[in-house]
């Protein structure tokens, strides 16, 4: 499914850290602001059969700001071994509405992206060396921008 393709990015993250990690943009006051956040983290990976998982999770973005927030592209950074970029996937907010998302935040609202990949993990090991950044860029509707991170990871 061409809905899945972040995810895949994002569950790519396969570590073994258990740290729940939501982070939000800082934005003077009278402007949008974002947070986001990954449900559950660490994600769960389920086994399917040999070597393929099943991650269920939800990217919550959260506006708390006051301001209708327009998401203009998300990015999934991953890292292997703590340096090591394996993958980078960004979309934009036409592919994100191509996908059948909204990117338009209300005041004080919050959009949530559901996914479910499936994947094929080769090595278990890898569920220990790799994690992914997530990345929301936005701005708000007086034009000023607003970013916000968070780190998705994962175990068995």
């Amino acid at each position: 499914m061409k809905r899945l393709s972040i995810a895949v990015a994002l569950l790519l993250a396969a570590c073994a850290s258990s740290s729940t990690t939501q982070s939000g943009s800082v934005i003077p006051p009278g402007h949008g602001a974002i947070s986001i956040e990954i449900v559950p983290n660490p994600v769960v990976a389920t086994k399917v059969s040999d070597d393929t998982y099943d991650f269920p999770f939800e990217v919550v973005v959260h506006e708390s700001g006051g301001h209708t927030v327009n998401v203009n592209r998300v990015t999934a950074n991953v890292t292997a071994f703590g340096a090591i970029q394996v993958a980078n996937e960004s979309y934009d907010a036409a592919r994100i509405r191509a996908l059948g998302y909204a990117t338009s935040i209300p005041a004080n609202g919050t959009l949530r992206y559901k996914f479910s990949p499936r994947r094929s993990v080769p090595d278990d090991r890898l569920f220990g060396t790799v994690a992914a950044e997530i990345t929301v860029d936005a701005t708000d509707d007086s034009g000023q921008a607003t970013t916000a991170r968070t780190t998705v990871t994962v175990r068995r």
